[in-house]
């Protein structure tokens, strides 16, 4: 795991984002959690819990808006807190990807968490329908990504694989650069992903 992490630390280290200005759009924040398990390294996936007003049942990582005062980091360790029970310290930031602008309206920035001890998760049932570690292997599916024609001719639709089937963006745009820059250090944007239509809602 400390290989892992080193690892993760000189790609992003090295990895020049993509910092967007907000205009009218609220900035939001997303965790990408590692934490080591039974069967390996993993990242934490949630769904959302079937009675929200947005964004009902979809795959997501943990995240949400900016409160005042809030920077990324600051904001996605709250919402993983009130998500899933998990406190994490700044020190756990690893670093930030590629700003990115959803169909929502949201200009959201993923950031990069590291847990050396296991977690436990206690996932708040007004936010989260169920949560899960998802092994790091998942993310090199031979079949991932998978980009689909966009049904309004717009940017292909990318999904990656997790738990035995296909998410949509913008969660696996966010899964894919993580893929790509934190753990082989390849170059990756995620401005030209196309977001399926019903994800606005």
């Amino acid at each position: 795991m400390e290989a892992l992490r080193a690892r993760i630390e000189g790609h992003l280290a090295g990895f020049e984002r993509v910092a967007l200005e907000t205009g009218e759009r609220r900035r939001a924040a997303v965790a990408i959690v590692l934490s080591p398990t039974k069967k390996g390294p993993a990242y934490l996936l949630t769904r959302r819990a079937l009675h929200m007003r947005r964004g009902a049942g979809n795959y997501a990582l943990p995240g949400g808006n900016l409160e005042p005062g809030e920077d990324a980091v600051d904001a996605a360790r709250r919402e993983t807190h009130e998500e899933l029970g998990v406190a994490l310290d700044r020190e756990a930031a690893l670093g930030l990807l590629d700003d990115f602008v959803t169909l929502g309206g949201h200009v959201v920035t993923p950031v990069v968490f590291w847990t050396p001890e296991p977690l436990r998760l206690t996932p708040d049932p007004q936010e989260v329908h169920a949560a899960w570690f998802v092994p790091l292997a998942d993310l090199d599916h031979p079949k991932a990504p998978r980009a689909e024609p966009h049904p309004d001719g717009g940017p292909p639709i990318l999904r990656m694989y997790a738990r035995g089937g296909w998410i949509n963006p913008p969660t696996a745009a966010w899964l894919y650069q993580f893929r790509e820059v934190c753990l082989h250090g390849r170059p990756c944007r995620t401005d030209a992903i196309g977001q399926p239509n019903w994800t606005a809602n």
